[in-house]
């Protein structure tokens, strides 16, 4: 099995360091999970709230917990932390080789979009960021790994891009128009945000 993951990030415009927080880690029991977060409002403050969080996830998952547990954990230890009074956005994408599933963890408002066979379909549910309330439960979907699924999350920035003169950017079409180039490189996505961190991955066999 081959797995590609692509990351692209633009920092906000007139700030010098961005909310955002992406890493990569290998499973204790075969496979590979991406942890993006973004932190509340922007700059350093920001930064260390997105920091906080995905290191407290890789160190779970490091550990052989579970994505969910450790979603949950990193939530209670946020609010624990800063009083309830700062969040973050959190997803977890991961190819878990002993079930040979994907799991998407979801503790963001921005849906997390698949493409399988072109076609393009979004995991939209209600979703609250983490760090405001005990307990703070994540969006779980789990689908198995087959060649060619396409898994893209992205914070805000997207969402956003291009509001404020009135083009706002449309990210389902623009995931369509990369799928029918053939190229996984979000070109159009860099060109269009001031503040993004887009996560792309796919089985490619």
């Amino acid at each position: 099995m081959e797995v590609q993951i692509a990351v692209a990030k633009v920092n906000k415009y007139a700030t010098s360091e961005s909310g955002d927080t992406v890493e990569v880690i290998e499973r204790p029991n075969g496979g590979l999970s991406v942890v993006m977060a973004d932190g509340q409002s922007s700059g350093r403050g920001a930064k260390w709230i997105s920091t906080l969080a995905v290191r407290k996830v890789i160190s779970l998952l490091s550990e052989g917990v579970r994505d969910g547990a450790a979603a949950r954990a990193a939530s209670d230890y946020l609010f624990t932390e800063r009083k309830g009074k700062v969040s973050a956005t959190l997803n977890i994408l991961s190819i878990d080789l002993q079930t040979s599933t994907l799991v998407i963890t979801r503790n963001n408002p921005a849906p997390v979009l698949l493409a399988r066979d072109e076609k393009i379909s979004c995991l939209a549910e209600e979703s609250i960021p983490i760090g405001l309330y005990r307990d703070t439960r994540p969006l779980i979907n789990e689908l198995p790994i087959e060649v060619g699924l396409t898994a893209i999350s992205y914070t805000d920035g997207l969402v956003h891009a291009g509001c404020r003169s009135g083009d706002c950017m449309d990210v389902t079409t623009c995931l369509q128009a990369l799928l029918d180039e053939g190229d996984p490189t979000p070109k159009e996505s860099r060109m269009h945000c001031s503040s993004m961190l887009l996560n792309w991955t796919r089985i490619v066999r």
